[in-house]
């Protein structure tokens, strides 16, 4: 199966970024880092919505409709 330029890029960039995020995450989480209460409010806030991304590109990539666009919801 063969996708568009765009759309792979689209999914490759938004996998990356939620990667870099979940990184971060795990450097509190799993290793320790110590960070402030407004620092670890923005790190989960970027972490879900760089996730959030990432989920949508993932559908557009199969050619799942988001829920919004669904006929079923």
């Amino acid at each position: 199966m063969k996708v568009s330029d765009d759309r792979r890029d689209a999914y490759l960039k938004a996998y990356e970024d939620w990667q870099k995020q979940l990184a971060g995450l795990h450097e509190v989480f799993l290793e320790g880092k110590a960070l402030a209460g407004d620092q670890m409010k923005g790190l989960l806030n970027r972490e879900a919505r760089a996730k959030q991304r990432y989920d949508e590109a993932r559908l557009e990539l199969l050619g799942i409709p988001q829920a919004a666009d669904s006929p079923f919801d």
